[in-house]
């Protein structure tokens, strides 16, 4: 089970945007990387070119680049600070039947995560 997960409220603890918190948008597991809202902006120079849907405009876009997830850390809901993330296992009855399930736990405060 991941750590991190897409839609998670992460702060960076290192690089030139640390202190930034952001939502995940997008985990790539095979580089172990994450693209955060409003984290690690870069400027893209895009062509002219055609679509299907009619010519897009070419210029200079900020985009989110990918950021090693080593460097962030999921956000405590109580505390609001960066925690780690453990796992509880619990006895949940789904259709008559009796499941065990892994619950994302936040170290600092035992709150889980959603």
């Amino acid at each position: 089970m991941a750590k991190i997960k897409k839609g998670d409220l992460v702060v960076v603890i290192a690089g030139r945007d640390k202190g930034k918190q952001g939502r995940v948008l997008e985990v790539r597991t095979g580089t172990d990387r994450v693209v955060v809202e409003g984290v690690q902006r870069v400027k893209k120079h895009t062509k002219v070119g055609q679509s299907s849907r009619g010519a897009r405009t070419g210029g200079i876009e900020t985009v989110e680049a990918p950021i090693h997830v080593s460097n962030v850390m999921v956000v405590d809901p109580e505390t609001k600070k960066g925690t780690r993330v453990g796992h509880r296992t619990e006895q949940v009855e789904r259709d008559g039947r009796t499941r065990t399930v892994r619950v994302r736990v936040a170290k600092r405060s035992g709150k889980d995560i959603s």
